[in-house]
């Protein structure tokens, strides 16, 4: 373990923080000096990036920041409905944004329960959110909320293994509404008959044109987590209302079905007869055996396997999405069987895979004129670079977290290894460009906070295995 890496990395951490109204409320992307036109928005505090942040400050024993986060954040959900009532931050950030309109006039306003992707604190006196109205391309954030809601619960935890019930704030009205708010926004009817979540493209981690529209796996594994959540969190009336237990059961039989690929599934498709028609098929989404990529032949051995990026009607998209996966093993979404599988599937892929830096946002990159249609000519998501093919260090904490779930704590060990040797010297880049992942992103910020802590929890989890707790769930019938 490296003592003095961990002791920059936690320096580093705290100086990202920022406060409002005197309380540290959050961290801001990136903490790089540059000029003020140059910042875009990472110096704001993004619901996503401080998913790992939080974890590393509870692993530290630091609740009140996460508290406070989750009370700001809580406090800036789209919600016109209900009265500014509530206790601590929550009550300050809503009476703070009565001066503010949430919506540019000319978007059209979104559904009660959204959450912002990221806020910024404006002198320590004001917060102002962004619903996408300001971001690159204005993509919606679906993710925000799942993350928020995965927090709430690995905060709740945390409060019970230190003993401090009174510090619980799930049951406090105004976050049981919150709650609710997030997940009928989720499970509202809609023109669909499958139990995944549907979204629009650039919606999550992946938040420019990459083909990622539809049901893309990352979504549908905290979209499982967060109707998990809601069981631990919510009371019974409302899961009742929600009918949170019959989508999460047929959640899960779809995921593990329809999305699972192995060497012996893939033979089937690659047999599948086309045109069948009737509750017997096979072949349900009528995908044809052409669409199979060469590469998904060579990648696949006998004993590994997956869960690909999309399933939609006549199409899979077979690329390797690293976080839904990690995310997947973490949460219990795949069996014990398929867990395995996936982490025999990194190790058999390592130089793909991990190379020079962990790890691969995903597996492999658009090219040529797909790279063209897919992304629209986006000149930072070439061909092994950012969402295309980068490699994204803050990946460590979920690849770590399942490694020791599944007892496979080496590959943690060994990816740890690799990053440790450039992640200071390179000042903690966002992300990598290159098949191998060995040369910094060509427009990555440096002291990524997310970096940073992702690395944070990853060691954290190494040294104390028992911190695991905050994150897994348990495992439902492996059916």
């Amino acid at each position: 373990m490296n003592h003095s890496l961990i002791a920059e990395a936690e320096a580093l951490l705290q100086q990202s923080i920022r406060f409002y109204n005197g309380k540290p409320v959050g961290t801001v992307a990136a903490t790089e000096k540059v000029l003020v036109e140059e910042q875009l928005n990472y110096n704001e505090c993004f619901i996503r990036d401080f998913f790992p942040c939080g974890l590393a400050f509870l692993m530290q024993g630091k609740r009140e920041i996460v508290r406070n986060f989750l009370e700001v954040t809580l406090g800036l959900q789209l919600d016109w409905e209900s009265s500014i009532s509530g206790e601590g931050l929550f009550a300050e950030v809503r009476q703070d944004l009565l001066s503010q309109d949430p919506q540019n006039g000319e978007w059209v306003r979104p559904g009660q329960g959204l959450m912002p992707a990221s806020f910024l604190v404006i002198n320590q006196q004001e917060i102002k959110a962004d619903f996408g109205q300001r971001a690159i391309g204005r993509v919606t954030p679906v993710d925000s909320g799942l993350w928020w809601i995965f927090l709430l619960k690995i905060y709740e935890k945390a409060c019970d293994q230190a003993n401090v019930p009174e510090e619980k704030i799930a049951h406090r009205p105004e976050f049981q509404r919150g709650i609710q708010l997030l997940l009928d926004l989720c499970l509202a009817k809609r023109f669909d008959m499958t139990p995944t979540l549907l979204v629009p493209e650039g919606a999550f981690m992946i938040d420019r044109r990459m083909g990622v529209y539809g049901n893309p796996i990352e979504i549908q594994a905290l979209f499982y987590i967060a109707l998990k959540a809601g069981l631990e969190l919510l009371n019974a009336e409302a899961i009742q209302a929600l009918d949170i237990e019959n989508r999460l059961h047929r959640l899960i039989k779809y995921i593990r079905h329809h999305y699972w690929l192995d060497p012996a599934l893939l033979r089937r498709v690659y047999r599948y007869q086309t045109e069948e028609f009737g509750e017997t098929a096979l072949n349900k989404f009528n995908i044809y055996a052409n669409t199979v990529p060469g590469w998904v032949l060579r990648w696949l051995d006998r004993k590994g396997g997956y869960l690909v990026g999309n399933v939609g009607v006549g199409w899979i998209d077979f690329r390797f999405f690293t976080q839904g996966n990690l995310l997947s093993i973490i949460s219990s979404l795949t069996t014990q069987k398929q867990s395995q599988a996936i982490l025999t599937l990194i190790e058999q892929q390592w130089s793909n895979l991990i190379g020079e830096m962990p790890l691969k946002i995903c597996y492999p990159a658009v090219m040529g004129r797909d790279w063209e249609i897919i992304t629209g000519c986006d000149p930072k998501n070439v061909p092994w670079s950012y969402h295309n093919g980068g490699n994204w260090p803050v990946l460590m904490w979920s690849l770590t977290a399942a490694s020791i779930k599944m007892g496979q704590e080496a590959i943690a060990n060994h990816a740890i290894t690799i990053a440790e040797k450039y992640l200071a010297d390179d000042e903690w880049p966002e992300y990598y460009d290159d098949e191998d992942g060995k040369i910094i992103g060509r427009q990555a910020r440096l002291y990524q906070t997310w970096t940073i802590s992702g690395y944070l929890v990853s060691q954290y989890l190494l040294k104390n295995p028992h911190h695991l707790n905050l994150i897994e769930f348990s495992s439902p019938s492996d059916d």
